[in-house]
């Protein structure tokens, strides 16, 4: 469920309301009635939430989820063990009908623009010994550690935390966001922002309320104009002192682990997960819910695709990513290739 200090939840809304709104049937025998809360993962929900099941690797979370409620496609070849108080809702599109339901219950949620009479909310929390550039914009109950420097022009969401002894530059946006202490965040960073999510048919591309956090842990350094992108409903995570370089994107649900290097222009997609002392190399791309274990080590460029899990402890390169050993024979056999005479003396 959605953290209250950044989202306001226009809930409860009857199961009757919920139904009409994606235009799915009432299940039979269910309470039209029935009151839902909030909108929740699967193993995050709770009785009173509503959540939603694709058939897409959640097996075993919906079979032991504790949500009373739950969207599910009316095609679905098979479908797992269902929980014995959870109410099924078929409906034509999951993506589509859940991205309703969000936005009924948060309909500011991707709101990026917000105005406020001071530039710091009388109800924000600052510090000892925090020093505020010019035109620095803090918003409601945020909280600012002590001995922490916000550069000029800088803008602070509503119920961000910042810890202590925290660098952050100028131009830089922070929402949805909690903060370590000893952080550096380098001019141009955007933290917070929605992920990318979007519910995608005929009719074009719906945006899907993204619900999440950003959590980032201490002495983590972040680089000018990198983003990292709050979760849609879980959080995005940044380890203890992991260094992030400059022109790097991490997507929502990213996991970065402790002590990580990103280098410039690499990019994490949605849902990946990165363990312990990962090195990604310069203009490597991680693609959607990939896995790269504990001290694993990327060359620039390399890609590792999507679903792909690598283990841990060894050097990587290549499309898709693979032991820098194989990596390299390959490129000195194709080398080989091109340079053996052709056979039968024919021409270009």
């Amino acid at each position: 469920m959605a953290d209250p200090r950044f989202y306001d939840n226009r809930g409860p809304f009857t199961l009757d309301a919920i139904c009409a709104a994606v235009a799915a049937v009432p299940p039979l025998g269910a309470d039209g009635s029935a009151r839902i809360g909030d909108v929740a993962s699967l193993s995050g929900a709770a009785p009173a939430h509503l959540s939603f099941y694709t058939g897409k690797g959640a097996a075993a979370e919906f079979s032991s989820t504790a949500a009373g409620f739950c969207l599910v496609s009316k095609t679905l070849a098979a479908m797992p063990e269902v929980p014995a108080k959870t109410v099924l809702i078929p409906c034509a599109s999951v993506q589509h009908a859940f991205s309703a339901v969000a936005a009924m219950f948060y309909p500011e949620a991707n709101r990026i623009a917000w105005s406020q009479q001071t530039p710091v909310d009388p109800t924000a929390e600052i510090g000892e010994g925090v020093v505020l550039g010019h035109g620095v914009v803090i918003g409601a109950r945020a909280q600012v550690g002590d001995g922490t420097y916000i550069g000029p022009n800088s803008v602070i969401g509503r119920g961000v935390a910042i810890g202590r002894g925290c660098e952050v530059g100028s131009n830089v946006s922070v929402s949805h966001a909690y903060i370590g202490d000893r952080v550096l965040i380098l001019p141009g960073a955007q933290i917070g922002q929605p992920g990318f999510g979007f519910a995608s048919g005929p009719q074009g591309h719906s945006k899907t309320p993204q619900l999440g956090r950003v959590i980032i842990q201490d002495k983590v350094e972040v680089g000018a104009c990198v983003t990292i992108d709050r979760g849609a409903l879980g959080d995005t995570v940044i380890g203890e002192g992991t260094k992030i370089d400059n022109l790097v994107q991490v997507a929502h649900n990213v996991h970065v682990g402790r002590h990580c290097v990103l280098v410039s222009q690499s990019g994490v997609a949605g849902s990946s997960t990165l363990g312990d002392f990962v090195v990604v190399g310069g203009q490597t791309g991680i693609a959607d819910h990939a896995c790269v274990g504990d001290g694993a080590r990327l060359a620039g460029r390399t890609a590792v695709v999507t679903g792909q899990i690598v283990a841990g402890g060894q050097d990587y390169g290549g499309l898709p990513a693979k032991p820098a050993k194989t990596w390299m024979r390959e490129l000195h056999a194709v080398a080989a290739l091109v340079k053996r005479p052709k056979q039968g003396g024919g021409h270009d």
